[in-house]
């Protein structure tokens, strides 16, 4: 099964990459490119990493921004509200 389209990247290379030493998302891309143009394979990647799904993935899928108000940025639509304000 392809994991990565852009690059026909199989699941059995990744893992064959796993086996010769990678464990980051990053080594997997190094080694293959998988990942490294339209990130649509990054979960699958992932999950056979064994790391599970992508947080910051799955924010922009939502169209969420990665960091959220309450960690120490204010939401776009806080930010228009206090220049609003001023």
């Amino acid at each position: 099964m392809y994991v990565c389209s852009c690059f026909g990247v199989t699941e059995q290379q990744v893992k064959q990459h796993v086996e010769n030493g990678a464990r980051t998302p990053r080594q997997i891309a190094s080694a293959c490119k998988a990942g490294t143009d339209c990130g649509g394979c990054v979960r699958r990647i992932q999950a056979v990493l064994g790391r599970g799904a992508c947080p910051r993935r799955e924010l922009i899928d939502q169209r969420r921004p990665p960091l959220a108000a309450g960690a120490g940025v204010p939401a776009p639509e806080d930010r228009a509200r206090s220049l609003d304000a001023a």
